[in-house]
């Protein structure tokens, strides 16, 4: 199975580069012959935010959705668990999602499909969207290219709906491409930590109210408040979280009387030791 990282290092190494005016011919309707066959027998790597989108569109858990929907490779290449959409058991292992007039949760379908046939990639050490690059997946079997129909890059970004997956993505970005998950392999707890926070929102919510959380940290009401029934507020906070938690950022600022206590406890341990 080609990773992530692998196709990123291929498509920086070896693609043809598109900025945002450069053009493209592409169009995918039901008239063209090769119809929903791209929705089979593929890898699609899921976002935090597919995730939430997709949950919310069918009316589950997030917990459901993975079970159902997801499946979650795991290697010793792997440094983050990312799950991938679960293709069906039949012989040509087909989206769940195809029906015969296409996708059947089209207005929340993931970033990779409204991308298609468009990638998108930057090197690691580039953050701003100006340095980064688009490339075509111009795959043998796909009759869209065919079409006459022309799009610049930002036409077609606009177009899909990508802007707002987009501006979900740079809030976990900082997370995905930082030194940590390359130093080696996260502990089992942290592994599911990670997991929990990026992807599982309603379990994290329960680990958010039910535990000792919002007694350690210091958080403003008002996300306390928002983060109890607004999916997208709960998911920037567990970004937040985990920045703080991974040890990347202070994104978090620990209770002031916690602080106190530590500190006397230290104190007390360290007479002791006199």
């Amino acid at each position: 199975m080609t990773t992530p990282k692998e196709l990123k290092a291929r498509v920086l190494e070896d693609a043809p580069r598109f900025g945002p005016d450069d053009r493209f011919r592409f169009s995918c309707h039901p008239d063209v012959p090769c119809f929903n066959h791209c929705c089979a027998n593929i890898n699609i790597f899921l976002t935090p935010y597919d995730v939430l989108r997709l949950k919310r569109r069918l009316g589950i858990t997030s917990n459901e959705f993975l079970d159902k929907y997801a499946v979650v490779p795991f290697n010793k290449e792997i440094k983050q668990p990312v799950p991938l959409l679960r293709m069906r058991g039949d012989e040509g292992k087909t989206c769940q999602f195809v029906g015969e007039q296409g996708c059947t949760v089209y207005e929340d379908r993931p970033w990779a499909c409204r991308m298609y046939p468009l990638g998108m990639a930057a090197p690691r050490d580039e953050d701003t969207q100006g340095q980064r690059f688009y490339f075509l997946l111009e795959e043998d079997h796909c009759k869209g290219f065919e079409e006459g129909r022309e799009y610049a890059v930002s036409d077609w970004i606009r177009d899909q709906g990508i802007e707002e997956y987009d501006r979900a993505g740079e809030l976990f970005r900082p997370i995905t491409l930082h030194p940590f998950f390359e130093s080696g392999d996260m502990s089992p707890a942290k592994m599911d930590m990670f997991f929990m926070a990026s992807y599982n929102l309603d379990r994290f919510r329960r680990f958010v109210f039910e535990s000792t959380l919002l007694d350690k940290f210091v958080v403003e009401p008002e996300i306390v408040e928002a983060i109890k029934t607004d999916d997208f507020e709960l998911m920037k906070f567990a970004f937040r979280w985990l920045r703080f938690t991974l040890g990347f950022e202070d994104t978090m600022k620990l209770n002031p009387a916690l602080e106190a206590e530590r500190r006397e406890e230290h104190a007390f341990f360290q007479k002791a030791k006199e």
